[in-house]
């Protein structure tokens, strides 16, 4: 059988605040359709990790690079390929849920962007919710907004932080049926999670922080 690309290589990553070590010499290769699971307890540096992977915050130390570019936010190639569900997303305010999907769609040049809009409106089912603003819905409407953003666009390597906060039983379900149809069909993902159902049924592997050496 064909090698898979890897699609995510971090190599030797440190992060230090003050004379608080987070992480070190934190080695991970990740390859089309696999998905690795953060887990560890709060404080273990998960969130932390992730914020370096994507760019969002610089390590001290190591190098991450997706499919051969070395990560930078500013990067078209590395946009073009990574989608994110990190922090709760700064929505613009004027911009109703349909408009914030329909933007992200036509900004990455999809062929057909109003019918993938509509698909996954469907999917996270905020059709109802569909011309209201960010600011009226509910937390847990927000989390499958935020969901939604990474769905819409294209994506080899998707990167989440607890993607399942604030989702009822039924919402971490059709996540997890989700998350395994996107890693069968190759897209590589890492995650943090706490949720133990979410991690048994898409992981391929599971990456604990804090663990003794």
């Amino acid at each position: 059988m064909a090698k898979r690309t890897t699609v995510l290589k971090v190599t030797g990553l440190k992060r230090a605040f003050g004379k608080n070590t987070i992480f070190d010499r934190f080695n991970l290769e990740v390859r089309a359709g696999e998905a690795i699971a953060l887990t560890g307890r709060n404080g273990a540096g998960k969130s932390t990790l992730l914020r370096c992977l994507v760019g969002a915050d610089r390590p001290d130390d190591g190098s991450v690079e997706v499919l051969g570019t070395p990560m930078s936010e500013t990067s078209p190639e590395i946009r073009r390929n990574v989608a994110t569900v990190i922090d709760d997303l700064d929505f613009f305010p004027d911009l109703s849920v349909v408009e914030h999907l329909d933007l992200l769609a036509r900004a990455h040049g999809l062929e057909n962007p109003d019918r993938m809009v509509d698909e996954v409106l469907d999917e996270v089912q905020l059709v109802p919710q569909s011309g209201q603003l960010p600011g009226t819905l509910s937390s847990g409407q927000r989390r499958r907004l935020a969901l939604a953003t990474a769905f819409v666009r294209p994506r080899k390597l998707l990167i989440m932080d607890e993607p399942e906060q604030r989702l009822d039983t039924e919402g971490v379900s059709w996540l997890s049926g989700r998350l395994q149809t996107e890693r069968k069909s190759g897209l590589a993902i890492v995650f943090a999670s706490h949720e133990p159902s979410l991690v048994d049924s898409v992981a391929t592997r599971v990456v604990t922080l804090g663990a003794p050496r």
